[in-house]
Protein backbone atom coordinates (compact mmCIF):
# COMPACT_ATOMS: atom_id res chain seq x y z
CA UNK A 1 0.00 0.00 0.00
CA UNK A 2 1.43 3.77 -0.54
CA UNK A 3 3.36 5.50 2.23
CA UNK A 4 0.11 7.72 3.69
CA UNK A 5 3.17 10.25 4.66
CA UNK A 6 4.29 10.64 0.55
CA UNK A 7 2.64 11.35 -2.63
CA UNK A 8 6.63 10.51 -5.14
CA UNK A 9 9.62 8.98 -4.00
CA UNK A 10 12.95 10.26 -5.95
CA UNK A 11 15.80 8.20 -6.63
CA UNK A 12 18.96 9.97 -6.42
CA UNK A 13 19.51 13.50 -4.89
CA UNK A 14 21.43 14.87 -7.68
CA UNK A 15 20.50 18.04 -9.00
CA UNK A 16 17.56 17.79 -11.27
CA UNK A 17 16.68 14.78 -8.51
CA UNK A 18 16.45 18.43 -6.13
CA UNK A 19 14.71 20.23 -8.96
CA UNK A 20 12.10 17.68 -9.47
CA UNK A 21 10.80 16.93 -5.98
CA UNK A 22 10.87 21.09 -5.21
CA UNK A 23 8.65 21.63 -7.86
CA UNK A 24 6.51 19.15 -7.13
CA UNK A 25 6.52 19.67 -3.33
CA UNK A 26 5.13 23.20 -4.73
CA UNK A 27 2.31 21.67 -6.50
CA UNK A 28 1.14 20.13 -3.65
CA UNK A 29 2.84 16.61 -3.20
CA UNK A 30 4.33 15.21 -0.45
CA UNK A 31 8.04 13.78 -1.54
CA UNK A 32 10.79 11.67 0.12
CA UNK A 33 14.42 11.72 -1.72
CA UNK A 34 16.76 8.42 -1.71
CA UNK A 35 20.47 9.75 -2.17
CA UNK A 36 23.10 6.78 -2.11
CA UNK A 37 26.03 8.92 -1.31
CA UNK A 38 26.18 10.82 2.27
CA UNK A 39 25.85 14.73 0.91
CA UNK A 40 23.14 15.85 -2.22
CA UNK A 41 24.36 16.92 -5.60
CA UNK A 42 25.80 14.18 -7.41
CA UNK A 43 27.93 14.70 -9.08
CA UNK A 44 27.06 18.92 -8.57
CA UNK A 45 29.30 18.66 -5.39
CA UNK A 46 32.23 20.98 -3.50
CA UNK A 47 34.26 18.19 -1.50
CA UNK A 48 37.49 18.13 0.19
CA UNK A 49 40.26 16.13 -1.69
CA UNK A 50 43.13 16.99 0.50
CA UNK A 51 43.76 19.09 3.38
CA UNK A 52 42.46 22.11 3.04
CA UNK A 53 41.79 22.10 -0.67
CA UNK A 54 38.40 21.92 -1.74
CA UNK A 55 37.28 22.21 -5.30
CA UNK A 56 34.10 21.14 -7.59
CA UNK A 57 34.24 17.43 -7.41
CA UNK A 58 32.98 16.07 -10.93
CA UNK A 59 30.87 19.09 -12.50
CA UNK A 60 33.25 22.47 -12.62
CA UNK A 61 31.70 25.05 -14.17
CA UNK A 62 28.37 26.59 -14.72
CA UNK A 63 25.84 27.98 -17.49
CA UNK A 64 23.09 25.68 -18.53
CA UNK A 65 21.57 26.48 -15.14
CA UNK A 66 17.88 27.48 -16.36
CA UNK A 67 17.14 31.56 -15.02
CA UNK A 68 13.39 30.52 -14.51
CA UNK A 69 14.69 27.61 -12.20
CA UNK A 70 17.28 30.19 -10.73
CA UNK A 71 14.07 32.35 -10.12
CA UNK A 72 12.15 29.51 -9.02
CA UNK A 73 13.87 27.99 -6.40
CA UNK A 74 14.75 31.08 -5.32
CA UNK A 75 18.49 29.73 -5.39
CA UNK A 76 19.94 33.62 -5.48
CA UNK A 77 17.99 33.71 -1.82
CA UNK A 78 19.63 30.65 -0.65
CA UNK A 79 23.30 31.65 -1.23
CA UNK A 80 23.92 31.10 -4.79
CA UNK A 81 26.24 33.40 -6.35
CA UNK A 82 27.64 32.46 -9.62
CA UNK A 83 30.54 34.77 -11.61
CA UNK A 84 30.73 35.00 -14.82
CA UNK A 85 34.49 34.48 -16.28
CA UNK A 86 35.88 37.54 -17.14
CA UNK A 87 37.63 36.17 -20.69
CA UNK A 88 36.04 32.61 -22.00
CA UNK A 89 38.82 31.03 -23.07
CA UNK A 90 42.71 30.70 -23.16
CA UNK A 91 44.54 28.30 -25.22
CA UNK A 92 48.03 28.34 -25.53
CA UNK A 93 49.31 26.63 -28.34
CA UNK A 94 53.12 24.84 -28.30
CA UNK A 95 54.93 26.84 -30.22
CA UNK A 96 55.04 29.67 -27.98
CA UNK A 97 51.70 31.45 -29.18
CA UNK A 98 48.21 31.79 -27.68
CA UNK A 99 44.72 32.80 -28.27
CA UNK A 100 42.53 34.66 -25.65
CA UNK A 101 39.07 34.56 -26.61
CA UNK A 102 36.08 36.84 -25.00
CA UNK A 103 39.08 38.81 -23.54
CA UNK A 104 38.84 42.80 -23.02
CA UNK A 105 42.10 42.99 -25.93
CA UNK A 106 38.70 41.33 -27.86
CA UNK A 107 38.27 38.18 -29.92
CA UNK A 108 38.62 39.02 -33.17
CA UNK A 109 41.95 40.82 -33.17
CA UNK A 110 43.77 37.96 -31.13
CA UNK A 111 42.54 35.84 -34.40
CA UNK A 112 43.85 38.37 -36.70
CA UNK A 113 47.48 37.09 -35.35
CA UNK A 114 46.43 33.92 -37.14
CA UNK A 115 43.82 34.87 -39.92
CA UNK A 116 42.56 38.05 -41.28
CA UNK A 117 39.85 35.78 -42.90
CA UNK A 118 38.86 34.20 -39.67
CA UNK A 119 38.77 37.59 -38.12
CA UNK A 120 36.29 38.85 -40.26
CA UNK A 121 34.32 36.04 -40.60
CA UNK A 122 34.05 35.22 -36.44
CA UNK A 123 31.15 37.76 -35.94
CA UNK A 124 28.86 36.26 -39.15
CA UNK A 125 29.78 32.69 -37.45
CA UNK A 126 28.39 33.91 -34.03
CA UNK A 127 25.36 35.59 -35.40
CA UNK A 128 25.01 32.17 -36.86
CA UNK A 129 24.88 30.35 -33.76
CA UNK A 130 23.02 32.09 -31.57
CA UNK A 131 20.34 32.01 -34.57
CA UNK A 132 20.05 28.81 -33.89
CA UNK A 133 20.29 28.39 -30.07
CA UNK A 134 17.70 30.71 -29.56
CA UNK A 135 15.36 27.78 -31.18
CA UNK A 136 16.52 25.18 -28.98
CA UNK A 137 16.68 27.50 -26.28
CA UNK A 138 13.35 28.82 -26.50
CA UNK A 139 12.20 25.28 -26.48
CA UNK A 140 14.09 23.32 -23.38
CA UNK A 141 11.58 23.67 -21.12
CA UNK A 142 8.94 21.88 -22.98
CA UNK A 143 8.12 18.31 -23.64
CA UNK A 144 9.13 16.71 -26.21
CA UNK A 145 6.50 15.65 -29.16
CA UNK A 146 6.25 12.32 -28.23
CA UNK A 147 5.36 9.58 -30.33
CA UNK A 148 1.74 8.05 -29.37
CA UNK A 149 1.34 10.84 -26.81
CA UNK A 150 -1.64 12.49 -28.01
CA UNK A 151 -3.00 15.79 -27.46
CA UNK A 152 -0.24 17.31 -25.89
CA UNK A 153 2.51 15.91 -28.00
CA UNK A 154 0.73 17.33 -31.08
CA UNK A 155 0.66 20.83 -29.20
CA UNK A 156 4.28 20.51 -28.93
CA UNK A 157 4.71 19.50 -32.58
CA UNK A 158 2.62 22.42 -33.36
CA UNK A 159 4.72 24.89 -31.25
CA UNK A 160 8.47 23.33 -33.00
CA UNK A 161 6.93 23.94 -36.11
CA UNK A 162 5.61 27.44 -35.99
CA UNK A 163 9.17 28.57 -34.15
CA UNK A 164 10.40 26.58 -36.88
CA UNK A 165 8.45 29.23 -39.59
CA UNK A 166 9.37 31.69 -37.88
CA UNK A 167 13.59 31.47 -39.47
CA UNK A 168 14.98 32.15 -42.19
CA UNK A 169 15.39 30.02 -45.01
CA UNK A 170 19.08 30.78 -44.25
CA UNK A 171 18.66 30.27 -40.48
CA UNK A 172 16.74 27.25 -41.31
CA UNK A 173 19.91 25.70 -43.42
CA UNK A 174 22.43 26.47 -40.33
CA UNK A 175 19.76 24.76 -38.37
CA UNK A 176 20.08 21.48 -40.14
CA UNK A 177 23.82 21.67 -40.49
CA UNK A 178 24.38 21.89 -36.84
CA UNK A 179 22.25 18.91 -36.04
CA UNK A 180 23.40 17.13 -38.63
CA UNK A 181 27.10 17.51 -39.49
CA UNK A 182 30.25 17.13 -37.76
CA UNK A 183 31.53 20.53 -35.75
CA UNK A 184 34.96 19.22 -37.84
CA UNK A 185 33.23 19.87 -41.24
CA UNK A 186 31.47 22.59 -39.93
CA UNK A 187 33.74 25.00 -38.61
CA UNK A 188 36.13 23.97 -41.52
CA UNK A 189 33.83 25.46 -43.43
CA UNK A 190 34.04 29.01 -42.01
CA UNK A 191 37.83 29.48 -41.13
CA UNK A 192 41.18 28.32 -41.88
CA UNK A 193 43.21 28.87 -38.94
CA UNK A 194 43.37 25.91 -36.19
CA UNK A 195 43.62 28.29 -33.01
CA UNK A 196 39.62 29.18 -33.46
CA UNK A 197 38.76 26.01 -34.83
CA UNK A 198 40.15 24.48 -31.68
CA UNK A 199 38.77 26.92 -29.35
CA UNK A 200 35.37 26.68 -30.89
CA UNK A 201 35.59 22.97 -31.37
CA UNK A 202 36.31 22.12 -27.90
CA UNK A 203 32.71 22.11 -27.36
CA UNK A 204 31.83 19.25 -29.63
CA UNK A 205 34.28 16.83 -27.91
CA UNK A 206 33.35 18.01 -23.88
CA UNK A 207 31.71 14.96 -22.24
CA UNK A 208 31.62 13.43 -25.86
CA UNK A 209 33.41 10.15 -26.61
CA UNK A 210 34.52 11.38 -30.36
CA UNK A 211 36.04 12.91 -32.69
CA UNK A 212 34.89 16.32 -33.64
CA UNK A 213 34.96 14.79 -36.82
CA UNK A 214 32.37 12.41 -35.94
CA UNK A 215 28.70 12.55 -37.05
CA UNK A 216 26.35 15.11 -34.75
CA UNK A 217 28.93 16.01 -33.22
CA UNK A 218 27.98 19.67 -34.55
CA UNK A 219 24.91 19.48 -31.70
CA UNK A 220 27.12 18.61 -29.11
CA UNK A 221 29.11 22.15 -29.88
CA UNK A 222 25.57 23.65 -29.77
CA UNK A 223 24.51 21.81 -26.72
CA UNK A 224 27.40 23.81 -24.92
CA UNK A 225 26.50 27.12 -25.77
CA UNK A 226 22.95 27.21 -25.16
CA UNK A 227 23.32 28.93 -21.63
CA UNK A 228 23.56 31.96 -19.95
CA UNK A 229 25.30 33.49 -16.76
CA UNK A 230 23.59 36.69 -15.33
CA UNK A 231 21.91 37.04 -18.25
CA UNK A 232 24.57 36.81 -20.45
CA UNK A 233 24.22 34.49 -23.37
CA UNK A 234 26.98 31.68 -24.46
CA UNK A 235 28.98 32.36 -21.42
CA UNK A 236 30.33 30.06 -18.34
CA UNK A 237 30.72 31.12 -14.70
CA UNK A 238 31.82 30.02 -11.43
CA UNK A 239 29.77 29.38 -8.69
CA UNK A 240 31.06 30.93 -5.40
CA UNK A 241 31.62 27.91 -3.13
CA UNK A 242 31.98 25.36 -6.06
CA UNK A 243 29.07 23.27 -7.97
CA UNK A 244 28.26 22.21 -4.41
CA UNK A 245 26.42 26.08 -3.67
CA UNK A 246 24.16 24.97 -6.45
CA UNK A 247 22.66 21.81 -4.94
CA UNK A 248 22.93 23.10 -1.24
CA UNK A 249 20.73 25.82 -2.37
CA UNK A 250 18.28 23.42 -3.90
CA UNK A 251 18.61 21.06 -1.05
CA UNK A 252 18.10 24.18 1.27
CA UNK A 253 14.62 25.12 -0.96
CA UNK A 254 13.66 21.83 -1.01
CA UNK A 255 13.44 21.81 2.63
CA UNK A 256 11.70 24.52 2.87
CA UNK A 257 8.81 23.28 0.94
CA UNK A 258 8.89 20.05 2.84
CA UNK A 259 10.88 17.72 0.92
CA UNK A 260 12.19 15.35 2.92
CA UNK A 261 15.92 14.04 2.10
CA UNK A 262 17.71 11.27 3.28
CA UNK A 263 20.83 10.66 2.36
CA UNK A 264 23.30 7.12 2.53
CA UNK A 265 19.99 5.22 1.41
CA UNK A 266 21.02 3.50 -1.68
CA UNK A 267 18.39 2.20 -3.28
CA UNK A 268 18.44 -1.68 -4.48
CA UNK A 269 15.06 -1.70 -6.52
CA UNK A 270 12.04 -0.58 -8.03
CA UNK A 271 8.92 -2.14 -6.89
CA UNK A 272 6.56 -3.18 -8.93
CA UNK A 273 2.95 -4.42 -9.32
CA UNK A 274 0.73 -5.58 -12.57
CA UNK A 275 2.98 -2.62 -14.73
CA UNK A 276 3.12 -0.33 -12.34
CA UNK A 277 6.05 1.22 -10.40
CA UNK A 278 4.51 0.81 -6.46
CA UNK A 279 7.53 1.92 -4.82
CA UNK A 280 11.30 1.10 -4.07
CA UNK A 281 13.39 -1.21 -1.66
CA UNK A 282 16.91 0.39 -0.11
CA UNK A 283 20.13 -2.15 -0.23
CA UNK A 284 19.12 -2.09 3.40
CA UNK A 285 15.81 -3.79 2.93
CA UNK A 286 13.24 -1.33 3.70
CA UNK A 287 10.81 -0.67 1.36
CA UNK A 288 9.00 2.55 0.31
CA UNK A 289 5.60 3.11 -1.16
CA UNK A 290 4.08 5.86 -3.28
CA UNK A 291 1.77 6.11 -6.46
CA UNK A 292 4.90 7.77 -8.21
CA UNK A 293 8.15 6.93 -8.41
CA UNK A 294 10.79 9.66 -10.32
CA UNK A 295 14.51 8.12 -11.36
CA UNK A 296 17.10 10.65 -11.66
CA UNK A 297 19.79 8.15 -12.54
CA UNK A 298 21.42 6.73 -16.30
CA UNK A 299 18.29 5.31 -18.13
CA UNK A 300 20.55 2.21 -18.47
CA UNK A 301 21.17 1.92 -14.72
CA UNK A 302 17.58 2.48 -14.26
CA UNK A 303 16.57 -0.43 -16.51
CA UNK A 304 19.44 -2.98 -15.75
CA UNK A 305 19.86 -2.83 -12.03
CA UNK A 306 16.49 -0.89 -10.71
CA UNK A 307 13.85 -2.44 -12.30
CA UNK A 308 13.32 -6.44 -12.88
CA UNK A 309 13.89 -7.48 -16.28
CA UNK A 310 10.62 -8.88 -16.59
CA UNK A 311 8.42 -5.80 -15.74
CA UNK A 312 9.09 -4.03 -19.21
CA UNK A 313 8.49 -5.18 -22.65
CA UNK A 314 11.39 -7.73 -24.08
CA UNK A 315 11.55 -4.93 -26.72
CA UNK A 316 12.46 -2.66 -25.11
CA UNK A 317 15.14 -4.36 -23.12
CA UNK A 318 16.94 -5.26 -26.02
CA UNK A 319 17.26 -1.74 -27.00
CA UNK A 320 18.08 -0.14 -23.84
CA UNK A 321 20.79 -2.34 -23.37
CA UNK A 322 21.89 -0.45 -26.71
CA UNK A 323 21.85 2.92 -25.17
CA UNK A 324 24.92 3.89 -25.51
CA UNK A 325 26.70 5.34 -22.83
CA UNK A 326 30.20 6.78 -22.89
CA UNK A 327 31.76 10.39 -22.43
CA UNK A 328 35.66 9.48 -22.40
CA UNK A 329 35.78 11.71 -19.70
CA UNK A 330 38.99 11.61 -17.07
CA UNK A 331 38.58 14.18 -14.07
CA UNK A 332 40.81 15.29 -11.98
CA UNK A 333 41.48 17.80 -9.19
CA UNK A 334 44.11 19.46 -8.03
CA UNK A 335 46.11 21.18 -5.35
CA UNK A 336 48.87 23.63 -6.67
CA UNK A 337 51.40 25.58 -4.00
CA UNK A 338 51.45 28.34 -7.49
CA UNK A 339 49.42 28.96 -10.11
CA UNK A 340 50.62 27.53 -13.85
CA UNK A 341 53.51 29.59 -15.62
CA UNK A 342 52.58 28.89 -19.17
CA UNK A 343 55.43 29.16 -21.60
CA UNK A 344 53.68 31.13 -24.11
CA UNK A 345 52.42 33.15 -21.48
CA UNK A 346 54.87 34.01 -18.41
CA UNK A 347 53.86 34.72 -14.78
CA UNK A 348 52.80 33.26 -11.44
CA UNK A 349 50.59 35.93 -10.49
CA UNK A 350 46.66 35.88 -11.58
CA UNK A 351 46.26 37.41 -14.42
CA UNK A 352 42.77 36.72 -17.36
CA UNK A 353 44.15 33.60 -18.52
CA UNK A 354 44.18 31.92 -15.25
CA UNK A 355 40.30 33.03 -14.72
CA UNK A 356 39.34 31.48 -17.98
CA UNK A 357 38.61 28.20 -19.28
CA UNK A 358 41.88 27.11 -20.62
CA UNK A 359 42.15 24.60 -23.41
CA UNK A 360 45.07 22.66 -23.93
CA UNK A 361 44.45 21.00 -27.51
CA UNK A 362 45.74 23.04 -30.58
CA UNK A 363 43.93 21.85 -32.93
CA UNK A 364 40.73 19.80 -34.71
CA UNK A 365 43.66 16.90 -36.39
CA UNK A 366 44.50 16.85 -32.56
CA UNK A 367 41.28 16.20 -31.18
CA UNK A 368 40.56 13.45 -34.03
CA UNK A 369 43.96 12.12 -33.26
CA UNK A 370 43.51 11.74 -29.06
CA UNK A 371 40.02 10.17 -30.18
CA UNK A 372 41.70 7.59 -32.56
CA UNK A 373 44.59 6.79 -29.48
CA UNK A 374 41.44 6.36 -26.84
CA UNK A 375 40.04 3.82 -29.05
CA UNK A 376 43.30 1.72 -30.25
CA UNK A 377 45.27 2.02 -26.71
CA UNK A 378 42.86 2.89 -24.47
CA UNK A 379 43.50 6.41 -23.76
CA UNK A 380 45.17 9.68 -25.15
CA UNK A 381 49.20 10.09 -25.80
CA UNK A 382 47.81 13.48 -26.65
CA UNK A 383 45.10 14.16 -24.35
CA UNK A 384 42.52 17.26 -24.21
CA UNK A 385 42.96 19.19 -21.37
CA UNK A 386 40.53 22.08 -20.19
CA UNK A 387 41.53 23.57 -16.91
CA UNK A 388 39.91 25.86 -14.70
CA UNK A 389 41.01 27.68 -11.36
CA UNK A 390 38.43 28.96 -9.59
CA UNK A 391 40.82 29.54 -6.85
CA UNK A 392 42.02 32.49 -8.97
CA UNK A 393 38.02 34.17 -7.59
CA UNK A 394 36.65 32.10 -4.93
CA UNK A 395 39.22 32.45 -2.02
CA UNK A 396 37.21 29.88 -0.06
CA UNK A 397 38.42 26.98 -1.69
CA UNK A 398 42.00 26.96 -0.71
CA UNK A 399 44.77 27.94 1.64
CA UNK A 400 46.10 31.73 1.29
CA UNK A 401 48.49 31.63 -1.58
CA UNK A 402 47.39 28.26 -2.74
CA UNK A 403 45.36 27.21 -5.62
CA UNK A 404 42.58 24.57 -6.69
CA UNK A 405 42.34 23.60 -10.52
CA UNK A 406 40.01 21.26 -12.10
CA UNK A 407 41.01 19.06 -14.98
CA UNK A 408 38.85 18.10 -17.59
CA UNK A 409 40.75 15.45 -19.96
CA UNK A 410 39.61 13.54 -22.84
CA UNK A 411 39.82 10.67 -24.27
CA UNK A 412 39.40 7.88 -21.54
CA UNK A 413 38.00 4.38 -22.89
CA UNK A 414 35.45 3.13 -20.65
CA UNK A 415 36.36 0.07 -21.80
CA UNK A 416 40.27 -0.73 -21.77
CA UNK A 417 41.50 -3.21 -24.46
CA UNK A 418 43.48 -6.34 -23.61
CA UNK A 419 41.86 -6.96 -20.61
CA UNK A 420 43.13 -3.89 -18.81
CA UNK A 421 41.42 -2.13 -15.79
CA UNK A 422 41.18 1.46 -14.91
CA UNK A 423 41.44 0.13 -11.32
CA UNK A 424 45.25 -0.40 -12.41
CA UNK A 425 45.75 2.20 -14.87
CA UNK A 426 44.09 5.50 -13.35
CA UNK A 427 47.44 6.59 -12.00
CA UNK A 428 48.81 5.96 -14.62
CA UNK A 429 46.72 8.62 -17.33
CA UNK A 430 46.86 10.23 -13.88
CA UNK A 431 50.53 11.00 -14.17
CA UNK A 432 50.81 11.10 -17.93
CA UNK A 433 48.36 14.29 -17.95
CA UNK A 434 50.32 16.31 -15.65
CA UNK A 435 53.60 15.74 -17.49
CA UNK A 436 51.22 16.94 -20.61
CA UNK A 437 50.06 19.76 -18.67
CA UNK A 438 53.56 20.68 -17.29
CA UNK A 439 54.92 20.50 -21.08
CA UNK A 440 52.44 23.76 -21.42
CA UNK A 441 53.12 24.98 -17.89
CA UNK A 442 56.74 23.92 -16.82
CA UNK A 443 56.04 24.84 -13.12
CA UNK A 444 52.90 22.64 -12.95
CA UNK A 445 54.41 19.31 -11.55
CA UNK A 446 56.80 20.82 -8.87
CA UNK A 447 53.76 23.18 -7.69
CA UNK A 448 51.58 20.36 -7.30
CA UNK A 449 50.86 19.56 -3.61
CA UNK A 450 48.08 16.82 -3.98
CA UNK A 451 45.31 15.04 -6.21
CA UNK A 452 42.46 13.58 -7.05
CA UNK A 453 42.29 11.42 -10.28
CA UNK A 454 38.79 9.70 -11.34
CA UNK A 455 38.30 7.57 -14.35
CA UNK A 456 35.24 6.27 -16.69
CA UNK A 457 35.72 3.72 -13.25
CA UNK A 458 35.78 5.71 -11.10
CA UNK A 459 32.98 8.08 -12.15
CA UNK A 460 30.59 4.88 -12.32
CA UNK A 461 31.14 3.85 -8.73
CA UNK A 462 31.43 7.00 -7.04
CA UNK A 463 28.44 8.69 -8.58
CA UNK A 464 26.68 6.28 -10.82
CA UNK A 465 27.91 7.55 -14.29
CA UNK A 466 27.31 4.25 -16.49
CA UNK A 467 30.19 3.80 -18.21
CA UNK A 468 31.76 7.11 -16.87
CA UNK A 469 28.80 9.06 -19.14
CA UNK A 470 28.73 12.66 -17.07
CA UNK A 471 25.73 13.04 -19.63
CA UNK A 472 23.40 10.16 -18.49
CA UNK A 473 24.00 8.69 -22.03
CA UNK A 474 25.82 10.02 -25.22
CA UNK A 475 24.43 13.32 -27.06
CA UNK A 476 23.94 11.66 -30.62
CA UNK A 477 21.12 12.45 -33.15
CA UNK A 478 19.53 8.95 -31.58
CA UNK A 479 19.46 9.48 -28.16
CA UNK A 480 18.36 13.13 -28.77
CA UNK A 481 14.60 15.37 -27.91
CA UNK A 482 11.81 12.82 -29.04
CA UNK A 483 14.59 9.95 -28.82
CA UNK A 484 16.02 10.29 -25.42
CA UNK A 485 16.04 8.08 -24.06
CA UNK A 486 13.90 6.10 -26.96
CA UNK A 487 11.27 7.10 -29.11
CA UNK A 488 8.08 6.87 -27.55
CA UNK A 489 8.85 7.68 -24.15
CA UNK A 490 10.57 11.03 -24.70
CA UNK A 491 7.92 12.68 -22.35
CA UNK A 492 9.17 11.73 -19.13
CA UNK A 493 7.28 8.75 -18.62
CA UNK A 494 8.32 5.29 -18.88
CA UNK A 495 7.16 1.66 -19.87
CA UNK A 496 5.65 1.65 -16.25
CA UNK A 497 2.88 3.48 -15.13
CA UNK A 498 3.83 5.52 -12.16
CA UNK A 499 7.47 5.69 -12.83
CA UNK A 500 9.19 8.89 -14.44
CA UNK A 501 12.47 9.48 -15.56
CA UNK A 502 13.65 13.31 -14.04
CA UNK A 503 17.60 13.03 -14.72
CA UNK A 504 19.56 13.69 -17.84
CA UNK A 505 18.87 10.62 -20.10
CA UNK A 506 16.01 12.66 -20.45
CA UNK A 507 15.40 15.19 -22.51
CA UNK A 508 17.67 18.09 -23.21
CA UNK A 509 20.28 15.58 -21.91
CA UNK A 510 23.02 16.55 -19.69
CA UNK A 511 25.12 19.37 -18.59
CA UNK A 512 23.94 21.34 -14.80
CA UNK A 513 20.69 22.90 -15.95
CA UNK A 514 17.62 21.22 -13.85
CA UNK A 515 15.52 20.79 -17.08
CA UNK A 516 14.83 17.17 -16.99
CA UNK A 517 13.78 17.51 -13.35
CA UNK A 518 11.53 20.40 -13.81
CA UNK A 519 9.75 18.96 -17.01
CA UNK A 520 9.41 15.62 -15.52
CA UNK A 521 7.88 17.24 -12.37
CA UNK A 522 5.26 18.85 -14.52
CA UNK A 523 4.02 15.70 -16.51
CA UNK A 524 4.19 13.68 -12.91
CA UNK A 525 1.64 16.87 -11.93
CA UNK A 526 -0.42 16.59 -14.96
CA UNK A 527 -0.66 12.70 -14.69
CA UNK A 528 -1.53 13.23 -10.94
CA UNK A 529 -4.06 16.09 -11.55
CA UNK A 530 -2.67 17.95 -9.51
CA UNK A 531 -2.48 21.70 -9.75
CA UNK A 532 0.99 22.93 -11.61
CA UNK A 533 2.95 25.80 -10.08
CA UNK A 534 2.66 29.04 -10.84
CA UNK A 535 5.01 31.44 -11.95
CA UNK A 536 5.95 34.80 -11.14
Amino acid sequence: MPDPKFDALIIGGGHNGLVCASYLAAGGLKVRIFESRPIVGGAAVTEEFAPGFRNSTAAYTVSLLHPAIIRDLRLHENGLRILSRPMDNFLPLPDGNSLSVGGPAGTAAEVAKFSERDAKSLPAFYRMLEAVADLVRDSLLETPPNQGGGIDSLMSAIRMGNRWRKLSREQQRDFHELMTRSAGYLLDGWFESDPIKAVLGFDAVVGNFGSPYSPGSGYVLLHHVIGEVNGKKGTWGHAIGGMGAITQAMAREAASRGVDIRTEAPVRSVLTDNGRAIGVELESGEQYFAAVVAANVNPKLLYEKLVAADAVPAEFSRRMKRYRCASGTFRMNVALSALPDFSCLPGTEPALHHQSGIIMAPSLRYMDKAYADAMELGFSRQPIVEMLIPSTVDDTLAPPGAHVASLFCQHANPELPDGRSWADEEDVFARHIIDFVDSYAPNFKNSLIAYEAMSPLTLEKRFGLTGGDIFHGALGLDQIFSARPMVGYADYRTPLKGLYLCGAGAHPGGGVSGVPGHNAAREILRDRKFRPWKRN
